[in-house]
């Protein structure tokens, strides 16, 4: 099938679908096409933009609404994961490794560590887990 968008004398624009370009002409020369406004049988083809597809790999437009929606949400969900949790900076891996070895009481923290680090922690047992959301720091909040 294809879809042509097609005027008549009056003005009128509209779409008619047909099993190919020859169908379309076959019908025309026939007299079997009209506007289904007006009943007009002066059709000719209307100028009509391509059909051409999005690229697969393009990104969606975002809006700047959804995008504050969206990270609005993130921040919603960052705040419930963090309830409760101390924000302890490049400090983390220092006290996780001291709560871990009992130095220090055990609490929930949350703060930033290198990979190096982060590895270290890993291969001493510490339990330690990257979390899933872009944390941002509190003083960069304000």
């Amino acid at each position: 099938m294809i879809v042509f968008d097609l005027k008549c004398g009056a003005g009128h624009v509209f779409e008619a679908w047909f099993g190919s370009s020859a169908d379309y002409a076959d019908q025309q020369a026939r007299g079997l096409v009209d506007c289904p406004i007006c009943g007009d049988r002066s059709i000719d083809k209307a100028v009509m933009a391509p059909a051409v597809g999005a690229k697969s790999n393009r990104q969606a437009d975002v809006t700047p609404t959804a995008m504050k929606a969206a990270m609005a949400a993130l921040a919603a969900a960052q705040s419930k994961v963090l309830e409760g949790s101390e924000w302890v900076g490049t400090a983390f891996a220092g006290r996780a490794r001291a709560m871990h070895a009992g130095e220090e009481n055990q609490a929930p923290i949350h703060g930033q560590a290198t990979v190096a680090e982060a590895k270290a922690l890993f291969e001493e047992g510490v339990p330690v887990a990257p979390l899933p959301l872009p944390i941002v720091p509190p003083d960069a909040c304000n």
